[in-house]
């Protein structure tokens, strides 16, 4: 087989959804994973199969290794190969550091973090040919944001292990990134208690005018996912109109 394969975790929505639908409009054949809304994931397959694209929907909490690796299993299944992974999928438990549990920060350490390193692992095997692996992070990762104490030091894992593995990946041709995006305002975001004030302090602030929006993170994972970015390895690349350069 020769047609390139990507699968996008957490795509049955959100920036998951629309970097689905962007990759297969690219000619790629998608795998979406989902962990709740079988729903969603199968209206979104529907539109990539509209694009005359293959889907391959798999339900699996990327949380947890076992469920990993029968996704992957899945994938070599149907495919027998995979070109690009988008570590998109994301949770978290969002209180302030006084109010945090054990559960609070495996939950979100496991979905965020550790599911970048396993998924990574099992998709280099099937990265025969080399590939692209380029996860979603958030300025959490470097500043503070309110009531963010789990999935900001999740966030920040998951650049660190973006440049271990943009290292040693490196030799079988495999160039792994991040990006990661000012406040955009996806369903995700309705869990903030403080989105209103989150978005309303964004758009206020942001130099270039505006808040980001979906489709300008896809935009940059589509540009690192592309040959022309080959030399571009274990970066994460901001994309947030200005605000983090403000103090």
């Amino acid at each position: 087989m020769t047609q390139k394969v990507a699968l996008v975790t957490g795509s049955s929505r959100g920036i998951g959804k629309a970097t689905a639908i962007r990759l297969a409009e690219a000619g790629y054949d998608i795998v979406i994973n989902y962990a709740r809304s079988k729903k969603a994931a199968e209206e979104t397959a529907n539109e990539i199969k509209s694009l005359g694209r293959k889907v391959l929907l798999v339900r699996a909490n990327v949380g947890d290794v076992d469920k990993i690796k029968y996704m992957f299993e899945e994938i070599k299944k149907e495919f027998g190969r995979l070109d690009v992974f988008i570590n998109n999928a994301a949770s978290g438990v969002l209180r302030p550091i006084m109010e945090l549990e054990e559960s609070h920060w495996n939950w979100t350490m496991n979905i965020n973090s550790k599911a970048l390193l396993f998924c990574a692992q099992e998709a280099a095997k099937l990265m025969d040919g080399g590939g692209k692996i380029v996860s979603i992070s958030s300025l959490g990762a470097i500043r503070y944001l309110k009531n963010y104490t789990t999935v900001g030091v999740s966030k920040a894992a998951v650049e660190a292990l973006t440049r271990y593995l943009a290292v040693e990946l490196a030799p079988s041709n495999i160039v792994v990134n991040a990006v990661s995006g000012g406040a955009v305002d996806t369903e995700a975001l309705k869990h903030f208690p403080n989105r209103d004030e989150l978005l309303g302090d964004a758009a206020a602030k942001t130099p270039a005018g505006r808040i980001v929006e979906i489709d300008d993170i896809v935009n940059s994972v589509m540009f690192l996912v592309s040959d022309e970015a080959s030399m571009i390895r274990g970066q994460t690349i901001i994309v947030d109109g200005g605000i983090s350069l403000l103090v």
